[in-house]
């Protein structure tokens, strides 16, 4: 995917692991769709993109956590599969279900930015872009 994508990721992780509320992350169109669908799947609040002079390329992703004291976050794995160094492609018969389907994938295809579980309905695969649990 590319260098955004993952530094994206590793701040929403840092973000978790710091308890915060928020965090503002540089975004393009892919980290953009990966944040709605954490959002449509439970696992983040809410994501607006920031207006104003200069922050057209940065989302404010608003976190998720179990408990009202910020104990224990909702994501408990963030793992980017496919790396800016090694991309990996899945077929539409290989997409497999994330953790016996506790957790999801997010693949990017030719039908969008979509989970595996809605590739495996449409029977398409891609790059393989990340598991959330």
């Amino acid at each position: 995917m590319g260098k955004r994508l993952a530094d994206s990721i590793s701040g929403i992780k840092n973000a978790l692991m710091a308890k915060h509320e928020y965090v503002d992350i540089s975004s393009n169109s892919i980290v953009y769709s990966v944040c709605e669908i954490l959002k449509q799947e439970g696992y983040i609040k809410d994501v607006k993109k920031l207006e104003g002079a200069g922050n057209k390329n940065i989302v404010r992703v608003i976190l998720k956590y179990v408990d009202e004291g910020k104990k224990e976050p909702v994501i408990r794995s963030m793992n980017l599969i496919s790396k800016p160094s090694r991309r990996v492609h899945i077929k539409a018969n290989e997409v497999k279900p994330v953790m016996n389907g506790l957790g999801i994938g997010i693949i990017s295809t030719s039908k969008g930015v979509i989970t595996i579980e809605k590739a495996q309905e449409l029977g398409v695969g891609g790059e393989y872009i990340c598991e959330v649990f």
